[in-house]
């Protein structure tokens, strides 16, 4: 089965909402208190994200091989730092900056493999 590119920008999509859920989830854990049972609404927010998101890579599993859609969730970690560098105020050192090149290189070699291996059958 060869994986169609909505597929794939479906679940790249969905990156993008799980990665916002962990910045919302982030802010709510500022003012979590479970003896008050007070639950922030960023935290209610960032589950439905988490819940649509899932969603979303379910669908796009219709649409593809597993072994190619499912690494493009590692996009999630470059959009957790590009996000907390910009809400949070967090910063990116080298290594950061280099494990999201890592990230990125892993994801096109992914990409690229599955295309020979379409060309080889």
């Amino acid at each position: 089965m060869a994986t169609k590119l909505w597929a794939i920008i479906i679940v790249i999509l969905a990156t993008i909402l799980t990665s916002s859920g962990q910045l919302l989830y982030k802010l709510g854990s500022e003012s979590l208190d479970f003896a008050a049972l007070n639950i922030s609404p960023y935290l209610i927010l960032g589950f439905i994200l988490y819940l649509g998101a899932g969603i979303m890579v379910l669908f796009s599993m219709k649409g593809g091989e597993l072994s190619v859609i499912y690494p493009f969730i590692a996009l999630s970690f470059i959009w957790v730092s590009l996000l907390s560098t910009y809400f949070l105020n967090e910063t990116m050192n080298t290594f950061k900056w280099v494990g999201v090149a890592v990230i990125i290189s892993g994801i096109s070699f992914i990409g690229i493999g599955s295309k020979v291996s379409e060309n080889a059958n």
